[in-house]
């Protein structure tokens, strides 16, 4: 006979790591306040291979608006400007010699508006892969009656998946919630 932890736990382990990707997908998404997060995407070339740019250079945040880049060495000025200006980042670098700065622009309520909608699409694509992490724990389930599992503990154990599906739902809600927040306070 199966045990059904067999089934629940991978389902549970499929959803967290959906939760995981949500968030750190929305970290990236800048909401108007500067955030190093939004660099951890953009890789710039360092002795032959791809690194972040957080590990050739000193990342500070000195205010709201604006982010700070001291590269580790004088070379890596050009490769990090260049870098960011070819990523999805959207912000031109000010290089003063010594330090890199973005200056982050206030959103306008049509850019908000956007971000938004770009999050609830990424939490919607956080939510399809905790029902289907539910659905192939549930079809796990089914199976196991027809090896030798009883109907009350495939019931019980159904039951269980859905709670942990719910309680993960609420999540990513949650996490949207704070995002939409961040982005459409002035």
């Amino acid at each position: 006979m199966t045990d059904p932890k067999t089934y629940i736990g991978p389902a549970e382990e499929k959803m967290e790591m959906a939760v995981a990707y949500l968030d750190e997908t929305l970290a990236r998404i800048r909401a108007g306040k500067a955030n190093a997060k939004i660099l951890d995407g953009v890789r710039v070339e360092y002795y032959g291979s791809m690194v972040p740019v957080s590990n050739v250079a000193n990342i500070t945040v000195p205010d709201a608006r604006t982010i700070a880049i001291t590269p580790w060495e004088k070379a890596m000025f050009k490769a990090i400007e260049k870098a960011i200006i070819n990523s999805e980042v959207g912000i031109t670098p000010e290089n003063n010699g010594e330090i890199i700065r973005l200056s982050i622009p206030p959103l306008t309520e049509d850019r908000r508006k956007a971000l938004v909608k770009q999050c609830k699409a990424e939490a919607e694509n956080a939510k399809v892969s905790v029902r289907n992490a539910r659905r192939d724990a549930i079809d796990g389930l089914k199976k196991a009656i027809k090896q030798g599992m009883s109907e009350d503990i495939e019931k019980d154990a159904e039951a269980t998946v859905q709670k942990i599906h719910d309680k993960y739902l609420k999540r990513i809600d949650d996490i949207f919630a704070a995002k939409e927040k961040e982005i459409l306070t002035v």
